[in-house]
């Protein structure tokens, strides 16, 4: 499978995020978490690649099956859409 410029900068922005666990870059772009870091390892220079995998090893929000909640819907102020028209 070859991915174009932009897929490749989108999966190394949702590798990035907190939040995104790698199910969802899975399931976007069916790519497993070994072809994940492959990607990371190529296109980030060493010190950024050794950076994000410290950052996410283990980390609970980043492994569906880590993690200690439910899936998490987006975050809606009690006001959002009290000034809509």
């Amino acid at each position: 499978m070859t991915l174009s410029e932009s897929d490749i900068s989108r999966i190394i922005e949702m590798a990035w995020e907190d939040r995104t666990p790698f199910d969802a870059i899975e399931s976007q772009f069916k790519l497993s978490h070994d072809d994940v870091v492959k990607l990371m390892r190529q296109n980030l220079k060493k010190k950024s690649f050794n950076l994000w995998r410290e950052r996410v090893r283990g980390r609970k929000t980043k492994h569906i099956s880590l993690r200690e909640f439910g899936p998490v819907g987006r975050h809606h102020s009690y006001d959002q859409n009290k000034y809509k028209k």
